[in-house]
């Protein structure tokens, strides 16, 4: 059995600071990672952490050091991906043993019985993705040399639209191209991201897509064409993509509830 969390978009600044001006994203990395610890023996091993992008708000070195810092407690090998709102630079440097030196952040890990590919969206200075030629030749070869081995394939932007208006306008530009290289793969495959702040199951290509909850906001399931655009106050957890002959995925919530009682 193989266990990965994955947590995403934690839009983490420098201390003292606050993203708008309003959320303190540390403080709810701080209290997701806490929740977690306190439960690892109810969960079983876990074999690596898996961050699917925005890890920093505003692309700084030091948001970057502070993402790291709150994340060890976990004690967990550390795979990550850029968003929208990272940058590669400093990125690269944080985790330069674990990134290509140049070119885009994808790389491919084997993590107990998964393949993990973490593909790069980003396109710096904008809110939208696109795996650009090299990314998608890369998914390519790296699918053909698993050989139908089960796969767990990262990228922060989705692979699908959410209806969230406003996010769709920033996600994925070439799904189509994504899902003529997934539809080849006849292994087991699960997909997985963040961006939207919303847990979403989807199907894209004959597999299943999951987007990954933020611990920090989230955004309205607002599909009026006029829906306010904007973030939530509202803290939600991360995932645990376990492998035992089948992909399950266990949602784990911010806080513990009251219990358990006696039916």
């Amino acid at each position: 059995m193989t266990a990965i969390l994955q947590i995403t978009d934690t839009h983490i600044v420098p201390e003292g600071a606050r993203v708008s001006g309003r959320l303190e994203t540390a403080d709810a990395l701080a209290r997701l990672v806490t929740r977690i610890d306190n439960i690892r023996d109810q969960l079983g091993p876990i074999d690596a952490l898996l961050v699917s992008g925005d890890l920093s708000d505003d692309r700084s070195v030091e948001s970057y050091a502070r993402f790291k810092t709150l994340v060890a407690p976990l004690g967990l090998p550390i795979h990550v991906i850029p968003g929208n709102h990272d940058a590669r630079d400093p990125m690269r440097a944080a985790f330069a043993d674990a990134l290509p030196t140049t070119g885009p952040l994808n790389w491919t890990r084997q993590v107990g019985d998964i393949r993990l590919i973490g593909l790069d969206t980003l396109v710096e200075g904008q809110g939208l993705g696109t795996l650009n030629t090299d990314s998608l030749a890369f998914l390519q070869s790296t699918l053909s040399e698993a050989s139908d081995a089960p796969v767990l394939l990262a990228l922060h932007h989705p692979p699908f639209a959410c209806g969230i208006g406003f996010m769709d306008d920033i996600g994925l530009s070439n799904r189509a191209e994504l899902r003529e290289i997934l539809a080849e793969y006849n292994g087991n495959l699960r997909v997985v991201c963040g961006h939207i702040h919303n847990m979403i199951v989807s199907d894209i290509a004959g597999h299943i897509a999951i987007s990954a909850p933020s611990p920090c906001s989230t955004f309205a399931y607002d599909r009026r064409p006029d829906a306010p655009v904007g973030f939530l106050t509202q803290e939600d957890g991360c995932l645990l993509h376990r492998w035992d002959a089948g992909f399950q995925t266990i949602r784990i919530g911010p806080k513990a509830g009251s219990g358990p009682f006696p039916f």
